[in-house]
């Protein structure tokens, strides 16, 4: 079920975005997203519109919105390749007209996840934390 998140879902928010984040991102080093876990706690979650996906009282992903940019969209390791992800990004397009978001290029999953849901690239760059390729990618309802 997808349902707004509450300010208890935060430690297990944190938790699949840490998981899925070094899963993910194999190019870059796991100690990078330890040390943002502060920052999404303190700035970039309280930011955000998000919601969660909850099933048999555990949340199992979550999306963030800021405005009309996808911020963040995972899923726990362990359920992805559940529909949860296509839940949760189906319920961000159902609140906005336009979503943007940036992906790492490297992570060929996640890219062509985000083109099945009718996602195109607008532009290329680099990300300023990392120094890795991205892809900036958008969204508009027909």
């Amino acid at each position: 079920m997808i349902r707004p998140f509450r300010p208890d879902d935060l430690e297990p928010v944190l938790a699949i975005w840490l998981a899925a984040s070094i899963r993910a991102h194999d190019f870059i080093a796991p100690a990078f997203w330890a040390s943002k876990l502060d920052d999404m706690r303190d700035i970039y979650l309280p930011a955000a519109q998000i919601w969660v996906d909850e099933r048999e009282g555990a949340v199992l992903g979550f999306v963030a919105l800021v405005g009309d940019v996808l911020a963040a969209i995972f899923v726990a390791p362990s359920a992805q390749g559940g529909g949860i992800g296509s839940a949760l990004i189906e319920q961000a397009k159902t609140v906005r007209e336009r979503l943007e978001l940036t992906v790492y290029s490297a992570n060929a999953a996640s890219v062509a996840f985000y083109r099945r849901h009718g996602f195109a690239v607008i532009s290329e760059q680099l990300d300023p934390h990392t120094g890795h390729p991205e892809l900036a990618m958008a969204w508009q309802r027909d």
